[in-house]
């Protein structure tokens, strides 16, 4: 896809953060915009800022988790646009919890949202992304679904799972000759709020020895290496040059190399830098 001019998009999570810097940038470049969200007053400020470019923007109170809710946004997006070229499942949460503590509910909650929200929009969008015979999905991992964090495994385990349904969607994809194509997007710490809002168990402050607040504070000084502005730019990019994965910040590429280099021998390194980061 070389140009979103008069494209149709839809995006989940577009309230705030890379979903919300995402729809700006699609305005700017005239594609029209499909957006959806829990948090109606992000949303609607999203689409209100989209609207000055001059393009058209539907909204719409979407759970990700709910299956049925996606689907039946998907079909209306179409039937309100026309059509819909592509789909940028980005919403997402964050949970701190140990793995040995965490209980079902909180665990069947963010892959609730981070994995099967992926996946219903992938596959409730994908019928209306062939019609075009020009269509693109474009699903958010995370740098921890490139490794794993203590503390962070539930989110880690959500990640991991869209990492590896993106990457056989996109062989698929490729193998069925269909006019639609898969990106898989790998951002590292982005100035958003999703730390700040993420679930932090008593456990979790047990397990890294400070408050839910302070290793928050902590996190966000780690982690916020890359403004959601400029995350929106490069994922774009990876979309016009139909990229099958994109690593997003230089925390997450220096993680990604790391990786590949020394393989599971990142893990005691990583135990050693969360430690020391607490102190």
């Amino acid at each position: 896809m070389k140009s979103f001019n008069d494209k149709v998009a839809a995006i989940t999570g577009a309230g705030s953060g890379m979903g919300r810097t995402l729809a700006l940038n699609l305005a700017a470049r005239k594609c029209h915009l499909a957006l959806s969200d829990v948090n109606t007053a992000g949303l609607e400020q999203t689409a209100a800022a989209a609207r000055a470019f001059g393009v058209k923007v539907t909204t719409a109170k979407v759970d990700v988790a709910d299956r049925a809710a996606m689907y039946a946004w998907a079909d209306h997006a179409a039937a309100e646009h026309g059509r819909v070229n592509l789909i940028f499942n980005n919403a997402g949460v964050a949970l701190n919890a140990p793995l040995e503590s965490v209980s079902a509910s909180d665990f069947e909650w963010i892959m609730g949202i981070n994995f099967w929200g992926v996946v219903y929009g992938s596959q409730a969008f994908l019928p209306h992304l062939k019609k075009t015979g020009d269509g693109h999905i474009i699903n958010t991992s995370s740098l921890f679904g490139l490794i794993g964090t203590p503390g962070t495994g539930t989110y880690s385990a959500s990640k991991f799972a869209v990492r590896g349904y993106t990457e056989s969607l996109r062989i698929e994809l490729d193998m069925m000759k269909c006019g639609v194509s898969a990106t898989c997007v790998h951002p590292g710490g982005i100035r958003t709020e999703i730390n700040r809002n993420a679930r932090t168990t008593q456990e979790s402050e047990k397990l890294l020895g400070v408050s839910a607040e302070q290793a928050r504070d902590r996190f966000d000084k780690l982690l916020n290496t890359t403004s959601a502005e400029k995350a929106a730019r490069i994922i774009i990019g990876a979309v016009e040059r139909n990229a099958r994965r994109v690593v997003v910040g230089p925390d997450a590429k220096f993680m990604d190399i790391l990786v590949r280099l020394i393989g599971s021998f990142y893990q005691p390194l990583i135990a050693a830098n969360v430690r020391r980061s607490l102190r």
